[in-house]
Parts: structure tokens; sequence; C-alpha cells
């Protein structure tokens, strides 16, 4: 988000530390990533779907995911429905994002305008202005607020006298912040320790990780995380799990001047978690009134002490421990979601579709 740090960690600090993780991971993404808890599953290193589905609903009752679906009027007639889930960093209350929602109606946008992952930039302040329809819009006026605006011309000025760049230094100060996360790891856990040619050598893939928007921390956690006892190889397990875990390529940004123009006529607010949106369901908080049921159930039972907050089950992550395969072949996403309707006297969703 532009002049914003992207190592936000301290923005989620009243968050939990599962939560925190995952959060910090969304606002790493680029804009259009995939959101639902299935596809973020798929590219996070550590957490599987049960993990990233509850947590996500969290960050929605925490004021930082809303879920919203807008129907656009392209400029040739043609109409479509996209599906977003905006991003904040700041905490938002249910009533800023339903004025959010309400000031979208109107918006002039593009017809790229992807699915997926947007951001919140500026919070909505003052009421919404009115918009003409792409029929009636001319060469002539202004562009919309989403459209990049031509920056003025540069006055002419006699040039500064510019400082000479620093020399390059040799040895450790030269050092890439790549190269240090994988130096830094036998600080970590000692069955890394990785030599200078070892680091030289993984260096290029430690710095696609960067370049994807990873942080030093999530390669220090991708590369220590469920570690076996004896590590023969550092070098070897090091660059496997380099390759297989490295996150997706950031989404090429087509130019939008040979985009076609399109009006959001129609916004829906929709529930984080099952996509049920407020044609057919009342939408509080982000959630449909069962998928929060299921999470107030989830709340309750941690707060009784019948789960534990802090633990993540082995079922919970991307890469469960291969002694539990039997058990992560049994209890998965559907199970789970079952008994917590069923612990909240909730009926089964198949009965409730009949």
């Amino acid at each position: 988000m532009g002049d914003e740090d992207p190592h936000a960690d301290a923005d989620f600090a009243h968050l939990r530390p599962r939560d925190r993780e995952i959060a910090v991971f969304i606002d790493h993404l680029d804009e259009g990533h995939a959101m639902g808890y299935k596809a973020l599953a798929a590219v996070h290193p550590r957490y599987g779907q049960q993990a990233v589905r509850t947590s996500m609903q969290r960050l929605t009752d925490a004021g930082h995911l809303c879920h919203i679906r807008e129907h656009l009027v392209i400029e040739d007639n043609s109409m479509r429905w996209v599906t977003r889930t905006y991003w904040s960093r700041t905490r938002r209350s249910a009533e800023w994002w339903a004025d959010f929602a309400r000031m979208r109606k109107g918006r002039v946008v593009y017809e790229d305008h992807r699915p997926g992952l947007a951001r919140i930039e500026e919070p909505p302040a003052g009421p919404a202005p009115e918009q003409a329809p792409p029929e009636q819009a001319s060469p002539e006026q202004a562009p919309p607020a989403d459209e990049p605006q031509a920056a003025p011309e540069p006055q002419a000025t006699a040039p500064e006298p510019q400082a000479a760049a620093p020399e390059p230094q040799a040895g450790p100060a030269a050092t890439t912040p790549a190269y240090r996360a994988l130096a830094e790891l036998r600080d970590t856990d000692a069955r890394m320790p990785l030599s200078e040619s070892e680091c030289r050598a993984l260096e290029s893939l430690a710095a696609e990780w960067l370049a994807r928007g990873s942080t030093p921390e999530d390669l220090t956690r991708a590369l220590t995380d469920g570690l076996p006892s004896d590590v023969t190889n550092p070098g070897g397990l090091a660059r496997r799990r380099l390759e297989d875990k490295m996150p997706p390529k950031k989404a090429r940004i087509r130019q939008k001047a040979a985009l076609r123009r399109a009006r959001v006529d129609r916004v829906i607010m929709c529930c984080v978690t099952c996509d049920a949106d407020e044609r057919t369901v009342r939408i509080e908080g982000g959630m449909c009134p069962e998928c929060r049921a299921e999470y107030e159930a989830d709340l309750a039972a941690e707060a009784a002490g019948e789960l534990d907050a802090g633990y993540v089950p082995s079922t919970f992550l991307a890469d469960p421990d291969p002694a539990f395969d039997s058990v992560y072949e049994v209890v998965d996403v559907a199970r789970r979601a079952a008994e917590v309707r069923a612990a909240g006297g909730l009926r089964p969703r198949a009965e409730r579709a009949r």
C-alpha cells in the first residue's frame, strides 16, 4: 500500500499468534490474489485449510476483512459479477464496512476489476459523490477516481549537485537480506548451519522469496518448521524447501489505458467463509448467522477450556506430521465444521439444504 511499511507486524498485535501470522501473510499478497481459505492454504507455507478458515473468521470479526460481491456494467453494456475480499490493516467497525460497501455503488472501475484481494487505502469521508454512468461520460470530463491522472509538467530548475554514490563494500557488510536470512538460520535452529558457499548458492532462491512478498521471518519459518531430529544435509533440505514452498509470483498488471471502463451498479455483502450473501440471509459482521454460530461456538469452547487456543493440531498444518496421516485423512474441514455445528445445536448443512 504505497508508502506503508510492508513488515507491519505491530499493526496486528491485538490478534492471537496464528491469526497475526496469517494477517501478515495476507498483507503481503498482491491485489487480485484468490482469497478463499482453500486458495490461501494452498500457498501458505505453514497452515492448512482449517487453520486459515478459522483465522479468516477472526480477522473478519476483528474488522480487517470484508467479503463483497459487485455487479459491473461494462461500457459495451455487458454485465458480470465480481466477488472481492477487501482488506484493511486498520481495524474497522461493521458500520464502517457497511458504509464502505454503500459507497462502492456508482464507482467507475475497469473491466479487469479482478476478483480476489483488494485493499483499503483511504477511509470513506463525507457523502458519496455523484457519478455518471459510462454512457453519459465524455472524453472532456475529468477522469474517475480509479483512473490514474497525468502528473503536472515539471518546472525547469537548475540541477542540484549530487553527492557521489558510496563505493560498494566488500565482506559481510555487503551481504543481501536473502543471504543474511540464510546465514542466520543456525541461530534459530542449530540443525541448519549453512556454510558460506551454501548461502551463496541458495541466495538467488531466497531473494526470489523476498521479491514475491515474503519476509526474512517467513523464510526462517519455512526452513526450520517441522525439521527431523537429525538433519544430515542442511543445504539440500533448504534448497528443496525453498523450491517446493516458493510463494506465487506477483500478478502482472495490465495498462489501464487499454481496458474498458465499467460502473458498479449493485453491491452485496457476503459471508467470508461460506459465500452466502444478503440476498438470502442476513450478513452481520461479515458472517451469515450459521457461520457466526460456528465461530462463536469455537470461542465458547476455547473459553471453557475445551480447546487450547495456543495449540495447533497436526490437521491444521499445511504439511502434517506423517505420524498423523491417518488422522489427517479422517478429520477434514467438513467434518470439523459438522462437529462444531453439532456442539452448537445446529443442523448439518445437508439437512438445511433439503
